[in-house]
C-alpha cells in the first residue's frame, strides 16, 4: 500500500508541475515605465514680486511618486533641424550679470524659474518667446544603470530612454 501511495505521489508531481498558465499580456498597459516627453513653445515667463519670474504649469495625469522630471531650455539651433537643448538648472554669464534657470516639481506640478543678479527685464529676449521640453523619467528607470547617460545631453536622454520625440506632446 505505501509503495502505490509513493507511485500515486510522484504521478501526481509530475502532472503537476507539467501544467502551465497561458497569461495573455497583451491587454495590459505597463504606465509605470514609459518616458514621456512634453514640449512648452514659444512661452513667456510671467512676474509675480514675491516670486520673480516663473511658467507654472499643472500635469495632467499625475505622475508617480517615484519619477523624476527633467527639463531642458531650447539655447540654440544649429540649422532648422537641429535644436540646442541645455538642461537646467543653468547658470548663463551675460554683460548685464548673471541669469540662473531653475525649476521644481511636484507630482502634481513644475515651476520653471528665472532669476539673476540684474534686471531681467532688461533682457527679454532670455524671458520672452522661450520653448522648453520636460522629460519625465520613470522611477522603474532607477533599477537600471542610469550613470551610463549624460542628462546634461538631450539626445542621450531621449536614446537611453527609447522616447519617440514624434509623440512630443504640446503644454
Amino acid at each position: 500500500m505505501k509503495k502505490i501511495t509513493l507511485v500515486l505521489a510522484f504521478i501526481g508531481m509530475i502532472t503537476l508541475q507539467g501544467c502551465t498558465v497561458n497569461e495573455d499580456n497583451t491587454n495590459n498597459i505597463d504606465n509605470d515605465t514609459i518616458s514621456e516627453v512634453f514640449e512648452l513653445r514659444n512661452v513667456n515667463f510671467s512676474f509675480n514680486p514675491n516670486d520673480g519670474y516663473n511658467i507654472y504649469r499643472t500635469l495632467n495625469p499625475q505622475i508617480f511618486a517615484s519619477d523624476v522630471v527633467l527639463i531642458y531650455r531650447l539655447s540654440g539651433t544649429i540649422d532648422a533641424n537641429t535644436p540646442i537643448w541645455q538642461l537646467i538648472p543653468r547658470t548663463l554669464f551675460l554683460p548685464q550679470g548673471e541669469l540662473d534657470y531653475d525649476f521644481d516639481f511636484s507630482r502634481e506640478d513644475f515651476t520653471i524659474y528665472a532669476g539673476g543678479t540684474y534686471n531681467l527685464a532688461n533682457t527679454p529676449n532670455f524671458i520672452q518667446n522661450q520653448t522648453f521640453r520636460i522629460v519625465i523619467v520613470p522611477g522603474f528607470f532607477s533599477n537600471k544603470n542610469i550613470s551610463k547617460v549624460d542628462f546634461s545631453d538631450y539626445n542621450a536622454v531621449v536614446n537611453y530612454f527609447n522616447i519617440d520625440e514624434s509623440k512630443i506632446k504640446q503644454l
